[in-house]
């Protein structure tokens, strides 16, 4: 006959193997916060900056697959459930152009990718070869990318 501990860590390994326990934790951690909101004096409205900025992580976890924390971020700081602009608006407000290569990856793919020759120049460190010049800022797949200091 099984132990109680055994019978535990079937069901964990079973839920574990299903992708349902991340989603369990995900959504109970969702209503945890959800619940302490409840009891807390009413949020002062998210600054248009705030909702801007939680979209550009809104897009990066969807794209990653990071459900349960999107669930998590959209409990805990009161972003609207549905995302309020799309990715034009967004785009514009924050004055980025796009390629059709660059809409297939986030936003924040291609503000990294921009600022990367920026912050090596001002520290004086070479970008590496998957990096565009700085004149020529393109958003593209995320790809990897290395810094060495040069004196």
């Amino acid at each position: 006959m099984a132990s109680i501990e055994d019978l535990k860590n079937a069901l964990k390994e079973t839920l574990e193997a299903r992708g349902v326990l991340g989603d369990l934790k995900a959504k109970i951690r969702a209503e945890i916060f959800s619940a302490l909101d409840d009891r807390e004096p009413s949020r002062p409205r998210l600054s248009q900056e705030n909702v801007l900025i939680n979209e550009l992580i809104r897009e990066y976890l969807e794209y990653n697959g990071y459900n349960h924390t999107l669930s998590v971020l959209v409990a805990e700081s009161g972003q609207p459930a549905q995302s309020p602009f799309d990715r034009a608006f967004i785009s514009r407000e924050l004055k980025i152009s796009e390629t059709m290569e660059s809409k297939s990856v986030p936003l924040l793919y291609g503000i990294l990718r921009g600022l990367r020759p920026i912050v090596a120049e001002e520290r004086n460190i070479e970008v590496s070869s998957t990096m565009p010049p700085k004149k020529e800022v393109i958003f593209a797949d995320p790809q990897p990318f290395s810094f060495t200091k040069t004196n």
